[in-house]
């Protein structure tokens, strides 16, 4: 295995000025530097990222934690702070959990034996006393996990409530939910929004909630029995993108025509609801922008790690297409 001081020997400089060359700190004459190079370059000298950490007490690594990679929404919030992070020259580190707090602590104690530097997160399991327990910083994206962690969120229960209005607008009498797991903050805020709207505005029944679980599979199978059980339902607002397709395709199966017997709203804007048959009217997020922000503030975080950071809160877009019918 090539060490730096081989390639101390071959450019026939000291070991510190080859540090020097590598880590372009303090000063060195450009002809000793092309040496430095030139030899890094002949003997394909691979610094050894883990002494390096260890001496810089930094990895240059960041993780994103996220619950189900299979959600389209999240490899498009990943691709955000991938970029971002590259962009700082900072390894990037996708941990799926599936929502298992066992998988999560396992995630986070092989990381840190790596020194990682800080961690992204999209969960609702983990407890705040485990999050106090690690010891870098932690942003969390998509919901909150306690005040004392800034979070990059959108407005969930306010944009549910623009979903649940425009369908009312659009000739809609008898609008349902499809909602994801209630111990999920996002989720919550979203059946709180359109609870806002059909309590007040509409002869509301329990019944006309069903959880599809943020999944695809879930949501067709509870809304086949909704659509079968309840045929004076003409709304569906889904909590997600994912499960309003499930929704589409519920009834695709039952020959319901979406949308002039069925209108349809999603939430998140993920690529795939432009594809779709129809295409998929949603409350669009600025996935990338959120994605972004939450990679800046951990960056922050890490370099004046004394620096208390404000959370934000990003306002989610009504995006038409042919899910829905025209507003009356």
């Amino acid at each position: 295995m090539v060490t730096m001081r081989d390639v101390s020997k071959l450019a026939n400089v000291s070991v510190a000025t080859v540090s020097r060359v590598m880590n372009n700190n303090g000063y060195v004459n450009e002809r000793t530097k092309e040496k430095v190079l030139a030899a890094i370059k002949e003997l394909n000298y691979r610094p050894n990222d883990v002494a390096r950490s260890l001496f810089k007490g930094k990895s240059k690594m960041i993780a994103l934690f996220v619950p189900d990679i299979r959600n389209p929404f999240f490899p498009e919030l990943a691709r955000a702070v991938e970029d971002i992070s590259n962009m700082h020259h900072y390894t990037f580190i996708l941990c799926n959990t599936d929502n298992d707090p066992a998988k999560e602590v396992n995630y986070l104690n092989a990381l840190l034996q790596k020194s990682i530097d800080g961690v992204i997160i999209v969960s609702s399991t983990m407890s705040v006393k485990q999050l106090r327990e690690i010891k870098v910083p932690i942003v969390a994206l998509d919901r909150k996990l306690d005040a004392e962690f800034p979070a990059v969120t959108v407005n969930n229960r306010e944009g549910a409530k623009i979903a649940v209005r425009y369908l009312k607008e659009t000739g809609c009498k008898h609008i349902a939910h499809i909602a994801g797991p209630q111990d999920i903050i996002s989720s919550s805020e979203r059946m709180k929004g359109y609870l806002d709207v059909v309590q007040k505005e509409y002869r509301f029944s329990d019944d006309y909630i069903r959880f599809g679980n943020y999944t695809y599979e879930d949501a067709f199978e509870v809304a086949k029995e909704l659509l079968t059980s309840h045929s004076t339902v003409d709304g569906i607002f889904a909590a997600n993108d994912l499960m309003a397709i499930g929704v589409l395709k519920a009834a695709e199966y039952l020959g319901i025509n979406v949308p002039n017997d069925l209108s349809i709203i999603g939430f998140d804007g993920i690529t795939i609801g432009r594809t779709t048959s129809p295409t998929l009217t949603t409350m669009e997020q600025p996935i990338y922008i959120i994605g972004k922000r939450a990679t800046e503030i951990l960056l922050q975080q890490i370099e004046e790690p004394d620096r208390r950071i404000p959370s934000e809160e990003y306002k989610v877009t009504l995006i038409q297409r042919e899910s829905t019918k025209e507003r009356s």
